[in-house]
């Protein structure tokens, strides 16, 4: 795992990969848990039966399921420490490129694109790249803003 220790590490790390997270099973407990709390339950995702005979083969994970596992995959690649508050600010693109087969294997390469100062910090942008185990696509491709708040 990265640490970033200050802003001038934050800053100079800027235009440099910070690594790979290990690789995480999409289960289909995971895909039903996302249906559940999403209420997205369209049957691509959660009937493995009609999914069999469905355009991808298999039930796949939602969209956003893989989006939102990125707090827990960037979380094994980097850290910014010390007493700073960290905002998730948004997202400038997200792309999601190939799905993701239930009991597939996803990691995310985290590579830090900008460093801002902004008035109380820094305004740093990062790519997530989700990978999938045996395949040439990515599942996903995010770019994420975070503000660090007292760095």
């Amino acid at each position: 795992m990265r640490i970033l220790n200050n802003r001038k590490e934050i800053a100079d790390a800027a235009g440099e990969e910070l690594g790979v997270s290990e690789w995480v099973a999409v289960t289909q407990e995971r895909i039903d848990l996302f249906a559940d709390a999403s209420g997205d339950r369209q049957w691509i995702h959660v009937d493995a039966e009609r999914a069999a005979d469905g355009p991808f083969g298999a039930t796949v994970a939602h969209g956003y399921l893989t989006l939102s596992m990125l707090p827990f995959l960037g979380a094994q690649v980097y850290a910014f420490a010390g007493d700073v508050a960290r905002v998730n600010y948004g997202l400038n693109k997200v792309r999601f490129v190939a799905p993701v087969k239930v009991n597939s294997k996803i990691r995310d390469r985290v590579e830090l694109l900008t460093v801002e100062d902004i008035d109380k910090g820094q305004r740093a942008t990062l790519q997530h790249t989700v990978e999938i185990k045996g395949s040439d696509k990515p599942a996903c491709v995010a770019e994420t803003v975070v503000l660090l708040m007292g760095t």
